[in-house]
């Protein structure tokens, strides 16, 4: 798989749009990003799973998925190495992705949540 097979597959799902942040080809849903290209000189596309997807996607297939370095890693976001991974394995993946930031799009925002949006020190 390469990076074209990657955006095919991620523009596939309903509603996904791709854009760009800090310079690189992004996925997203209802404005919230669910997968990248950040990475792609190093040969990975990008996915943001909770940490526990995340955990059972390296569990299975340790040659193809990694944690991102670092904190981003910690939160779930998700190296795949793309000269490894199958077009199903990568299509269940981004749509594991996908279906992620679907429902969180779905969820009603909290008072806490709106207030911090609109807090000076999150902007």
């Amino acid at each position: 798989m390469n990076a074209s097979d990657f955006r095919r597959i991620a523009l596939s799902f309903e509603g996904a749009g791709e854009g760009s942040h800090m310079g690189a080809a992004d996925f997203r849903v209802g404005g919230r990003i669910f997968a990248t290209l950040a990475s792609i000189a190093q040969g990975y596309g990008n996915i943001k799973l909770t940490p526990e997807q995340q955990a059972d996607f390296v569990r299975e297939l340790p040659e193809v998925f990694l944690p991102i370095p670092g904190g981003w890693g910690k939160g779930g976001m998700t190296h795949v190495r793309l000269a490894q991974v199958t077009e199903d394995v990568l299509e269940g993946a981004l749509r594991t992705a996908w279906k992620l930031r679907v429902e969180a799009n779905t969820k009603p925002k909290t008072p806490a949540r709106k207030a911090q949006k609109r807090s000076p020190r999150s902007r």
